[in-house]
């Protein structure tokens, strides 16, 4: 289907402004989009072009249209077409985008764009699970713990083997120092997040299972993992 097939209904849709709420609000939207049946519709109005939501609504089985109608207001229409449950949901989006508009709506523009290059473009040469490794070590590096975490769950359930993360610890031990991968790395949610993959993969747990573990204890609920509002 495309918009022309459904935009008659739109003025039938629940409109969930967003503008100015900090942290992750898509938990509470996720649950409304997903209540809704096959020809229901949400509206959202972002004070930016929404581009973090399009690929999990989707994965919900919605189409989207967007317009903006002014310098800092977008209106994103999402038309649900069939009943998916989340297929293309990779857990913990940038949900720290939705703070910078409170500072100035032109970089919450400019960062959500930038988020859209880096990871979304499909120019990019490296592949996607890579890419999400490299960031994982840069954070390490800087000693964004939380940031690191959120990347190896993404890896993981992108598909990564966990012997790649085997290699990403050893060099980050090289690199670190003993002491320090023991007294910050190892202690860390991040190693925690590890241990949680090699432990059910020796029990013999199926990746599926292994996911779902790595979402529930490793996810928005747990306050070493997710972004503060």
């Amino acid at each position: 289907m495309s918009y022309a097939d459904w935009k008659d209904q739109v003025f039938g849709f629940k409109t969930i402004d967003v503008r100015g709420i900090q942290g992750n609000f898509f938990q509470g939207l996720r649950k409304q989009a997903m209540a809704l049946p096959v020809g229901g519709g949400l509206e959202i109005i972002q004070s930016f072009d929404p581009i973090p939501l399009y690929e999990v609504m989707e994965g919900l089985g919605f189409e989207h249209h967007t317009e903006q109608v002014a310098d800092a207001e977008f209106h994103a229409w999402f038309y649900r077409t069939e009943a998916k449950q989340e297929e293309k949901d990779i857990p913990m989006r940038p949900a720290a985008l939705t703070n910078m508009p409170l500072i100035d709506e032109g970089l919450g523009k400019v960062a959500v764009e930038f988020w859209d290059l880096t990871w979304n473009d499909g120019r990019r040469h490296l592949p996607y699970e890579i890419r999400l490794l490299l960031s994982l070590t840069n954070a390490v590096g800087a000693g964004r713990m939380r940031q690191a975490t959120r990347e190896l769950v993404k890896a993981y359930i992108h598909g990564l083997d966990s012997a790649a993360l085997d290699d990403v610890f050893e060099l980050l031990a090289w690199n670190q120092g003993i002491g320090y991968f023991s007294s910050e790395i190892g202690p860390s949610t991040l190693f925690a997040a590890y241990k949680a993959i090699k432990s059910m993969e020796r029990r013999g747990a199926d990746r599926s299972e292994i996911c779902e573990a790595l979402k529930e204890r490793f996810g928005e609920k747990n306050p070493d993992v997710k972004v503060m509002g």
